[in-house]
């Protein structure tokens, strides 16, 4: 058995479901909408395996609409995924400091002139 963060990563592998998210950012939509993007290059049971993947990972939720199923973003969900993420980004953001302060301290040594070599010196 997989854990939430795991099905959360697995189900934003996939770039149709990436597209499927960011289509529920803009707002609810049924299967059917979310499918007609996708429906020159996949079927129709094939969207619906990816709706079934986000799903499954607490992405995505249906609620019967008539007859339709209107699908819902679950930013809470993401949330997760985001806060772990998070404690990588400041590890990188830390190192790309350090690394900067080294840059700029290198390039004020080369950017000095040689002190003591001077042409009275020779």
């Amino acid at each position: 058995m997989r854990d939430a963060l795991s099905e959360t990563f697995a189900a934003l592998a996939d770039p149709t479901r990436r597209a499927m998210l960011a289509r529920l950012a803009e707002g609810q939509a049924n299967v059917t909408e979310l499918a007609e993007p996708f429906l020159n290059r996949m079927s129709l049971p094939a969207v619906t395996k990816h709706l079934k993947v986000l799903e499954r990972a607490g992405l995505v939720t249906k609620t019967p609409d008539a007859q339709r199923r209107s699908c819902h973003l679950n930013a809470e969900a993401l949330k997760e995924a985001a806060d772990w993420m998070s404690t990588y980004r400041e590890f990188w953001e830390a190192s790309f400091d350090r690394l900067d302060d080294y840059l700029k301290s290198v390039t004020s040594q080369v950017n000095q002139p040689n002190q003591g070599n001077s042409k009275n010196d020779v």
